[in-house]
């Protein structure tokens, strides 16, 4: 991927640090990250447990406040917002695909999709909704609800619930984790379509190597920190 000079990156962070308080005292788990992942770009995160990967995943969508450094997402500097614009940004801007679905288990699919949409007060939620779940081959299961169907199909309503805002960035916590791999991969596969139909900015948190080969940059965490930072593919 050839990115224009003038082109400004979808997500930075600058010297980025997070302290966490425990039993033990203050937990250092984050130690100057510094990044700049550009609009479209897939990025695969790895890294051994403990490495900083899901705390990374979180202070890019806000949901973790940095000790110190900068974050900027689409733009917006994170730093001084307070929760209620956080959540607002991430409304309008940010999909979040976590392992274990998160999906409300007392809506249908339809309307578990259609939530951000009427977060947002956007018109045609339900239209949209379904056509996202048509995109993810459950078109015939839009009015079943969560315990009616099995993992994949749900992680299959998650990717629809975080693609129908069409967010500029995607953050994947693990999203086959929790499933066999033949279904993890079309999972996967499916993610790769969607991001790429609406051209968003991809990170993936993953312990499967193959699964963040295919993205086309790879950066590997270990103790907090940025250890290294490759270009996998410049078309993936």
């Amino acid at each position: 991927m050839t990115i224009p000079p003038s082109v400004k990156p979808t997500l930075k962070l600058q010297d980025v640090h997070l302290k966490l308080g425990s039993d033990a005292g203050p937990v250092h788990i984050l130690r100057g990250i510094n990044l700049e992942i550009m609009p479209g770009e897939t990025i695969g995160v790895i890294g051994p447990s403990g490495s900083g990967k899901t705390s990374f995943l979180m202070i890019a969508a806000g949901l973790e406040t940095t000790t110190s450094g900068t974050v900027t997402a689409c733009g917006t500097t994170y730093n001084g917002l307070n929760e209620d614009a956080l959540a607002e940004f991430r409304r309008d801007h940010v999909g979040v695909v976590f392992q274990n679905f998160h999906l409300v288990p007392s809506m249908t699919a339809l309307e578990n999709v259609a939530l951000p949409m009427e977060f947002a007060r956007k018109d045609g939620a339900f239209e949209r909704a379904q056509v996202e779940l048509e995109a993810v081959g459950l078109g015939h299961r839009i009015h079943h609800y969560p315990g009616q169907l099995s993992g994949g199909e749900q992680q299959r309503v998650a990717l629809a619930r975080a693609f129908v805002t069409e967010p500029e960035i995607l953050l994947a916590d693990e999203p086959t984790g929790s499933l066999d791999q033949g279904t993890g991969e079309q999972v996967m596969q499916m993610l790769f379509d969607l991001q790429n139909r609406n051209g968003t900015t991809l990170i993936l948190v993953t312990h499967a190597p193959d699964l963040a080969a295919q993205c086309s940059r790879l950066i590997k965490l270990a103790d907090g920190q940025v250890v290294s930072d490759e270009v996998i593919s410049e078309n993936a």
